[in-house]
């Protein structure tokens, strides 16, 4: 059962795509739910009154609510201009990772590709409004250093930073998610009774904590590339 794929199975994955035909599902599977919770939401006069039971517009209405207070946090009141790309990335690697615990899956998360391209969205797009609202010249400014003769040491050791943060946010995830459901196969294998129980709990902590962790540094980066009171 642990070699079995629903990839494989309906849409003839293999070993070395399989991770793509996942990610590909958690996409349309994100799209249908937000499709779902937005027709919901709409509705104004049936949103007075929070729902009791857990429904796709709950869901995405407590998550959004407690990364905006996060966001607000970690940025003050230009979260919300940064949430799509944060809330997206929240919600797509919290949902690749929950498909780890799930048997017949592999989560694309724990592919170093999946990773380095949600890194790289992260590493281009905080560079970019750095340099929208800042302007080039600002922008560039602190990676000098507030002392002059420091100037070329501060540059070698500011970009060094800022390239290792992509990678930095790849490794990480992929790490703890090839481990975690490697450790899941192994036991599952072992003892496919009760004892896979105990580490499908660990593997949702370790899926919510991950995605929490990248979105969270994300922030963080965000938040430094557009600060302009030290300019």
């Amino acid at each position: 059962m642990h070699d079995f794929n629903w990839m494989t199975l309906l849409f003839g994955a293999t070993h070395e795509n399989v991770h793509v035909f996942t990610a590909a599902f958690v996409v349309v599977f994100l799209l249908l739910l937000g499709t779902i919770a937005h027709f919901r939401l709409r509705r104004l006069e049936a949103n007075i009154v929070p729902e009791a039971k857990l429904t796709p517009a709950t869901f995405f209405e407590v998550i959004i609510g407690i990364l905006l207070k996060l966001m607000k946090d970690v940025m003050g009141e230009r979260a919300w201009k940064f949430f799509p790309l944060i809330g997206g990335l929240f919600f797509y690697i919290f949902t690749c990772n929950i498909l780890g615990v799930i048997p017949g899956f592999v989560p694309p998360t724990d592919n170093i590709n999946t990773n380095v391209a949600c890194a790289a969205a992260v590493f281009i797009y905080y560079n970019f409004v750095g340099i929208r609202e800042q302007g080039i010249i600002n922008y560039t400014k602190h990676l000098l250093g507030p002392v002059l003769w420091l100037g070329p040491l501060m540059l070698l050791i500011e970009l060094i930073s800022h390239f290792v943060r992509p990678l930095s946010l790849s490794v990480r995830l992929f790490g703890n998610m090839m481990g975690d459901h490697m450790v899941l196969g192994i036991f599952s294998d072992l003892a496919p009774v009760l004892l896979p129980i105990l580490f499908m709990g660990l593997g949702l902590f370790v899926a919510v904590i991950q995605a929490f962790v990248f979105s969270l540094l994300s922030m963080v980066y965000i938040a430094l590339a557009t600060e302009t009171e030290h300019h």
